[in-house]
């Protein structure tokens, strides 16, 4: 079993779209090992996406997921990282496939409803990011 990081951002929050979110992961066979909703420190989210401190997007990303509450949750299934990108759908929703997460509830390229490791090493560090390893077993 694989496991990876999702994160409910905080426009669909905001929006109210938390439970149907969550049913389209368990729908898609996911378990969730561990989720907990909190609003992201502005350290917590620069740590987080240290990889794109020197882009030109960086401080909008930071504002934008400090701006109210998010849920964590590390999913488990086979191929879990994989199966959890097909089912958000593209960065951009407006290019995403219908029914994915992000075509039904993301508003543009920066305000995209979810977030998720694209990687088994990414993964492994995003977990470890917001998660103590007893959460997680």
């Amino acid at each position: 079993m694989e496991k990876t990081l999702a994160i409910i951002k905080p426009d669909a929050v905001a929006l109210g779209y938390t439970g149907a979110i969550l049913s389209a992961i368990l729908d898609n066979g996911f378990r969730i090992k561990a989720m907990r909703q909190t609003t992201l420190t502005r350290a917590q989210a620069e740590g987080f996406y240290a990889v794109h401190r020197e882009k030109p997007f960086f401080q909008g990303l930071i504002s934008f997921m400090t701006e109210g509450p998010v849920v964590l949750l590390c999913l488990e299934r086979e191929d879990a990282i994989q199966k959890w990108r097909q089912v958000m759908g593209a960065t951009n929703p407006e290019k995403a496939e219908e029914g994915t997460i992000r075509k039904r509830f993301g508003t543009n390229i920066e305000r995209n409803a979810t977030h998720g490791s694209d990687s088994p090493e990414t993964a492994a560090f995003e977990l470890s990011w917001f998660f103590a390893g007893w959460e997680l077993a």
